[in-house]
């Protein structure tokens, strides 16, 4: 799963966006705190300022039970990691029998 994934914590970002919360969009141009992506659904340049954007997490992070452990623990990446876990059927929660 990790190698399928479709981005990069060197190459993309979490750009908000007005329907989804965030996505994962790729860095096109990179000039100090200024970037430029290329917007996934439309293919439409934004530019925003890095503090506007949200690290990614490295792909071995990825559906991890500990969000602790997140490199970049970050609205995004906990939305990310909750919304790639429900739709895998994974639990959130597991119940410990105190005996």
């Amino acid at each position: 799963e990790q190698a399928a994934r479709r981005f990069d914590n060197k190459t993309h970002a979490w750009v908000p966006d007005v329907s989804e919360g965030f996505v994962a969009a790729p860095i096109s141009v990179q000039e100090g705190d200024n970037l430029t992506f290329t917007m996934p659904a439309d293919g439409s340049l934004k530019k925003l300022m890095r503090s506007e954007v949200q690290e990614i997490n490295p792909a071995k992070f990825e559906k991890t039970e500990d969000m602790s452990n997140l490199t970049f623990l970050n609205e995004a990446a906990v939305l990310h990691n909750l919304r790639q876990r429900y739709y895998s059927m994974m639990i959130y929660v597991s119940l410990v029998d105190f005996k």
